[in-house]
């Protein structure tokens, strides 16, 4: 068991947040037979239509993509990183510049990371205390300390939509009392983020579910998080490694305990299977830099899978990566170019990466519309079928986690 000190039981409940939050979410249609749902969320700079995936731009930009090509392909929210922006360019020139969104030139919605999944991914370069996470910067090896505090006020010069807050972040992979300390921790720092917050009114701050994977550990979270009055919650410390089988299981204990009116985004997914299972497991919001790194590598996401342009077998093919895709990829070029361009120059990684994430923004799209149609069994039927060539090759967690919400995949 962890430290005594880890309890919340004698914890008091912030009061509600003195603005009303700006964020609404309105629930366009539910599935009568999954837990998914289509919703709009209207946030400050536009509206959202949800289920969403949300492409991630580390340092104020999509790699290998332009913001006119971005909104171009109708995205209408992506990610910054919290950790990486107040490293450089920092906080003040991008306060100087009207916010993030000013700096990037984007007018649609910006959500930004607290900071804390660097404790995982740059586990050795940090420590951990009750203050905050003390990092040495990779840039110039300064010592740094990450409060809760800290990361508010950088994501308030920042000016995002959608604020998440620091959060103590383990390996999905970790067991042990260190998992139910950060749980406790996350807890803690959440009612210092809400404390913190200078811009109620014009910035959404969600919290994040931690636990791992232990059930109770989620449920107790679940429980105090949600009597926090913030406009929206996340479910984190998964997409870490775990067994998909652990994954799918918090993903629905999650939901389950969520409130109704409130958005769900499941951090760190981008996976085509992923996405449409943990739809159909009530979630709403998705993000993952697998659609725009894979692309890097010359992996071209297809609803059939994957095509890798640099394979020989794509030297003569005058087709375009998906005949039935309308991106500007597919439109204007074949694999054959992109093979031959990825031989000499950057410019193939950019025309694969604007297909990849229209394909991801397609795809929840197509999900969205079936949900509101009342179709989306149906879809996720087709959508299995053309994904995996036969039905032994489905995912056994994908087949378990669909059959727990009333689908027997055929």
């Amino acid at each position: 068991m962890a430290a005594k000190n880890t309890s919340s039981k004698n914890m008091s409940v912030p009061k509600a947040l003195s603005a009303v939050s700006p964020l609404t979410l309105r629930i366009i249609a539910e599935c009568p037979v999954t837990k998914a749902r289509a919703c709009d969320l209207i946030l400050p700079h536009s509206g959202v239509s949800t289920p969403v995936f949300m492409p991630v731009g580390t340092q104020g930009t999509m790699k290998g993509i332009t913001v006119d090509q971005l909104e171009g392909l109708g995205c209408q929210i992506c990610l910054g990183n919290t950790y990486h922006l107040g490293m450089r360019p920092g906080p003040e020139l991008i306060e100087k510049a009207n916010g993030l969104h000013g700096f990037m030139n984007w007018k649609r919605n910006l959500l930004t990371d607290s900071g804390g999944f660097q404790m995982v991914s740059l586990v050795e370069l940090s420590e951990v205390t009750e203050e905050g996470v003390k990092f040495k910067s990779p840039y110039d090896s300064k010592e740094i300390l990450l409060s809760p505090e800290k990361s508010i006020d950088i994501q308030n010069s920042l000016g995002s939509d959608i604020m998440m807050q620091l959060d103590d972040v383990v390996s999905s992979t970790v067991t042990g009392p260190r998992v139910e300390e950060a749980m406790y921790r996350s807890i803690r720092w959440l009612d210092r983020c809400i404390a913190a917050n200078k811009n109620p009114d014009k910035q959404n701050l969600f919290a994040i579910i931690q636990g791992g994977l232990n059930a109770e550990l989620r449920k107790t979270c679940l429980d105090e998080m949600t009597k926090r009055d913030v406009p929206g919650f996340a479910i984190g410390g998964l997409s870490g490694g775990e067994e998909k089988d652990d994954f799918w299981r918090m993903v629905t204990l999650s939901t389950d305990h969520l409130p109704r009116e409130k958005p769900r985004y499941l951090m760190g997914v981008g996976y085509a299977v992923d996405l449409v299972v943990c739809v159909a497991l009530g979630c709403d919001m998705f993000d993952c830099v697998f659609p725009t790194r894979t692309a890097r590598f010359g992996s071209a996401l297809v609803p059939w899978g994957a095509i890798q342009i640099k394979s020989k077998q794509y030297a003569k093919d005058l087709q375009p990566i998906d005949p039935d895709c309308e991106c500007p990829t597919c439109k204007r070029h074949s694999r054959a170019y992109l093979h031959a361009l990825f031989k000499s120059d950057t410019a193939a990684m950019h025309h694969v990466t604007i297909h990849n994430i229209a394909y991801q923004l397609s795809l929840m799209r197509s999900v969205r519309q079936s949900i509101v149609e009342g179709r989306f069994p149906e879809f996720i039927q087709t959508f299995m079928k053309r994904l995996f060539p036969s039905r032994d090759q489905y995912p056994s967690w994908a087949v378990d986690a669909l059959a727990s919400v009333n689908i027997t995949l055929e």
